[in-house]
C-alpha cells in the first residue's frame, strides 16, 4: 500500500503570511497544472489535503483538483497548528473548513491532516474531536520527534491502524519513517525536506522494500524558486516563535534545499510504483489491527 498525498497550502499563505506576490501565486498555479497533468499521465489519483479558506479565496484551485478525481482532504481552515486550539476551536475549525471545502469541491470530505502533524501526546483527544465532526481517516500522526508535532510513543513499527479514542474510532495513516544508515535516526524520507535532501537511490531501495508508504508533498517542495529569508515579523506571525535570526536561517535552509531535482523525483515515483488515495486505501480498514491511545 503506497498513498499519495499532497498538502495544498501555498496560495494562502503567501496570501495572508508572505508578500503576496503574484508571480508566487502564478508559480503554483504552473506547478499544480504540471502535477495534475503527471498524475493523469500515470492514470494515479492522490489526497490533496487543503487548508479550508484556499475553498474561500482560491476556489479555482480546490475545483481544479477536484475536477481530475482526486480525493479532497481537509488541512484545518487557517493552517492553524492544533496544539494552539482546544477542543471547541478545533471542532469548530473543523466543521468550517469540512464544510468549505465540500461547498467548493461538491465531493465528501472524510479524510484529514493536521498541519506540520500537530497531533501528539498531549492533544491526542483532537482524533475524537475529528471523529465527531465526520472524518474517518487521519494522516497526522508523525511516530517520533519534530519542530511543532510528532508523537514518539505511538511507535513506528505499524502501518495503518484502527485508533480507539475514547468513545470514538478513526482510521490512521501515520507517516513512514526510517533510519538512516550509520547514524540511525529514523526519518520521513518519503516526503517533504528529506525527499529533496536525499538520494533518490535511497528513497526508492526504502519504498521498494516497504508494504506501507505515505509520501506527502507540498507545492513548494516541488517549484523551482528560493524562497526569500523570512522577516522576524513574517516568522513569528506564521511560526508562533521567536523570528531570531538562526530560526529564520534555518528555516530557509530547510525550506529551499534540494527543490530542482523534486519535481523529477516525482516523476520518478510515478514511473516505478502503483499509488493510491487515503480514502481508497481505507477499504482494506476492516483488516486492519486496532489501537488503543486514550479511555
Amino acid at each position: 500500500m503506497k498513498i499519495l498525498s499532497f498538502d495544498i497550502e501555498e496560495w494562502y499563505i503567501e496570501k495572508v503570511f508572505r508578500g503576496n506576490e503574484q508571480w508566487k501565486l502564478d508559480a503554483y498555479d504552473a506547478m499544480l497544472d504540471r502535477v495534475l497533468e503527471l498524475l493523469d499521465r500515470h492514470s494515479v489519483r492522490a489526497t490533496f489535503f487543503c487548508v479550508g479558506e484556499m475553498a474561500r479565496k482560491f476556489p479555482q484551485v480546490v475545483k481544479s483538483i477536484a475536477a481530475e478525481g482526486h480525493e479532497i482532504g481537509c488541512h484545518s481552515l487557517r493552517h492553524t497548528w492544533l496544539t494552539t486550539m482546544n477542543e471547541e476551536q478545533l471542532a469548530r475549525d473543523t466543521r468550517d473548513a469540512v464544510s468549505a471545502l465540500q461547498d467548493c469541491s461538491g465531493r465528501e470530505v472524510v479524510s484529514y491532516r493536521a498541519p506540520a502533524f500537530s497531533i501528539g501526546e498531549k492533544n491526542r483527544t483532537a482524533l475524537e474531536v475529528l471523529a465527531s465532526c465526520g472524518i474517518k481517516n487521519d494522516a497526522s500522526i508523525f511516530p517520533g520527534v519534530r519542530d511543532f508535532g510528532g508523537f514518539p510513543s505511538f511507535g513506528t513499527a505499524c502501518g495503518p491502524v484502527v485508533l480507539e479514542c475514547g468513545g470514538a474510532s478513526i482510521n490512521e495513516f501515520p507517516i513512514t519513517l526510517e533510519p538512516l544508515p550509520l547514524i540511525g535516526k529514523k526519518i520521513a524520507y518519503s516526503g517533504g525536506g528529506y525527499f529533496r535532501l536525499l538520494p533518490l537511490s535511497f528513497v526508492k531501495s526504502r519504498m521498494s522494500r516497504s508494504q506501507y508508504v505515505m509520501c506527502y508533498f507540498h507545492l513548494a517542495d516541488l517549484v523551482d524558486f528560493k524562497s526569500k529569508l523570512m522577516t522576524a515579523e513574517q516568522y513569528e506571525k506564521y511560526f508562533k516563535q521567536p523570528g531570531t535570526l538562526k530560526n529564520r536561517v534555518l528555516r530557509y535552509m530547510k525550506s529551499n534545499v534540494g527543490r530542482k531535482r523534486s519535481f523529477e523525483g516525482l516523476s520518478s515515483l510515478l514511473d516505478s510504483y502503483r499509488f493510491i488515495t487515503v480514502e481508497d486505501a481505507a477499504e482494506a480498514s476492516s483488516g486492519f489491527p486496532h489501537k488503543k491511545i486514550y479511555g
